[in-house]
């Protein structure tokens, strides 16, 4: 620990939880506004046509994923933070290499759909896992 974090014990926690809150809004934004705008169908076609078998069947997991566990990991249950991280990350990164690689690095300015955002949610995402990792594990009794 640093003496930084020792001399404010509290900063870094409520950091994290503002960071984890921030970010849990975002995903569940992304899910709500693919429900409201009607696009679940379209997404489960493009994921079809991408060679995902079951496409539609995939993209209401994510939508209702993002849904579901983006308030749990607002709320920060202890144990769900961990778990919900690491499959966000893996749906994030899913989508990075079917969307966002082949378009490059910047998301604007120099490019356009780029890679440079996700980058940044998949890294935080296993950021607070890493954080929350004891708490996903089961507690052995002695």
């Amino acid at each position: 620990m640093s003496s930084y974090s020792a001399a404010h014990p509290g900063r870094a926690s409520r950091a994290l939880a503002i960071v984890r809150i921030l970010l849990a809004t975002l995903l569940f934004i992304h899910g709500l506004a693919r429900v409201m705008h009607d696009g679940v169908v379209p997404f489960g076609g493009w994921l079809g046509s991408q060679g995902i078998p079951l496409g539609l069947g995939v993209a209401w997991f994510v939508t209702g994923f993002e849904l579901v566990a983006a308030p749990l990991l607002a709320l920060g249950v202890r144990r769900l933070v961990a778990p919900v991280c690491l499959v966000f990350a893996l749906i994030y990164s899913i989508g990075l290499w079917l969307v966002h690689w082949p378009a490059g690095w910047f998301v604007v300015g120099l490019g356009r759909n780029g890679m440079e955002y996700s980058v940044l949610i998949i890294v935080t995402l296993l950021a607070l896992a890493w954080n929350g990792w004891p708490e996903f594990l089961p507690r052995k009794r002695r």
